[in-house]
């Protein structure tokens, strides 16, 4: 759902090690009227500190590599209700998964246009997960391992609905949002909910999301 800060602008945090690539980045975030930079860092334990003042909504942080701890800070964030969006050059499929389930918004090059690195700020402030399409095909070109425990790890087929109403948790609908949508009570579009939930093995609706992304039933 969106968020918006003091004058609907978008707060947006940075944090990279290369001081260009830093000021690169936070130029970008002055040029958007929609954006607001709150502050920047040479990494996000920089940040950390600061992020109950500075009140943010979106971290756009620029990575060399997968690092390995990267996905726990992300959901350390996403559960303070703080996007986030990684700039990084060829992330591993395993690394990409890991970050997503924890509640990663945005994957970009780190070599992406002013344009492109806002529409992922302005996606993740909304709720919406957007890849580079370099990366969603590494996601979905993962072979899924031959055994008895992986074809039992496979998700329950969704319904027609709940197809639709996952499409709608992509654009970072909330219930009354989506129940309006359908024309159904909101009763009626929680227990769809929850059955994607269930039926996904997913713990939030951001992790339904990805699943969704990588079986294909959302597409970017």
């Amino acid at each position: 759902m969106t968020k918006n800060g003091a004058g609907g602008a978008i707060r947006v945090a940075i944090a990279a090690t290369s001081t260009v690539r830093r000021g690169g980045l936070e130029a970008i975030v002055r040029g958007e009227t929609a954006l607001r930079l709150s502050g920047s860092a040479a990494n996000l334990f920089g940040l950390q500190h600061r992020f109950q003042e500075m009140d943010l909504d979106v971290v756009v942080v620029d990575l060399a590599d997968s690092d390995p701890q990267f996905p726990s800070t992300v959901a350390t964030l996403d559960q303070k209700g703080i996007s986030m969006v990684a700039l990084i050059d060829v992330p591993s499929p395993s690394w990409t998964a890991r970050s997503l389930r924890a509640g990663l918004r945005g994957i970009l090059p780190r070599d992406s246009s002013g344009p492109d690195i806002c529409t992922a700020i302005l996606a993740a402030n909304r709720g919406l997960v957007l890849l580079d399409p370099e990366v969603a095909e590494a996601i979905g070109n993962v072979p899924r391992p031959e055994n008895a425990q992986a074809t039992a790890a496979i998700p329950e087929q969704l319904t027609p609905r709940e197809v639709e109403v996952l499409r709608l948790l992509a654009e970072g609908l909330g219930n009354k949002e989506i129940s309006f949508r359908l024309g159904v009570s909101e009763h009626t579009a929680k227990f769809h909910i929850s059955s994607i939930l269930a039926k996904l093995g997913a713990a939030s609706r951001t992790e339904a999301v990805t699943i969704g992304i990588r079986m294909g039933l959302v597409l970017l």
